[in-house]
């Protein structure tokens, strides 16, 4: 858990003539705030507790909350899985088409990464050229895509 330095902002009620010009400005108090940002890996207590937030403001503490953000950590190990099972897959695919060609795959001219798209599970999420990496998602779904060029036999 860490703690942003306390911001302060000075606050003041207006008053304001009959045509509606502000004609002055009387200082009324500070209002302080600080931001609270929570890292954890137990993701279940994590969302709980974004769940509950609505207890505290109920009991009169004034505070504002967010969505939690959730990050997969380990997605240099999760890219290599990814592209071996991708190349592995394009080769099939390759070895059908030839197959129904009546022909053969050759050797592997050229592969290419195409880009790594997370998407959040059961979501209606657009995939992007660019990539896509949701954070709004607990459970998410991990894509790439590989482009083989095959020499024919």
């Amino acid at each position: 858990m860490t703690t942003s330095s306390i911001s302060t902002e000075k606050l003041f009620d207006y008053t304001y003539d009959e045509n509606g010009r502000q004609t002055g400005s009387v200082f009324k108090g500070y209002k302080l705030s600080e931001s609270v940002n929570i890292e954890s890996k137990d993701l279940v207590k994590i969302d709980k507790i974004s769940r509950e937030i609505t207890e505290l403001i109920q009991q009169g503490v004034e505070l504002t909350s967010s969505s939690p953000n959730y990050y997969y950590t380990k997605l240099g190990d999760l890219k290599i899985g990814l592209l071996a099972k991708a190349s592995e897959d394009g080769r099939k695919r390759a070895e059908t088409i030839a197959k129904n060609a009546h022909s053969q795959i050759g050797d592997l001219r050229k592969a290419t990464m195409g880009v790594f798209q997370i998407t959040g599970q059961n979501e209606n999420e657009d995939f992007s050229f660019g990539g896509a990496f949701n954070t709004t998602s607990i459970n998410k779904t991990a894509t790439i895509t590989v482009k083989m060029d095959f020499s024919t036999e």
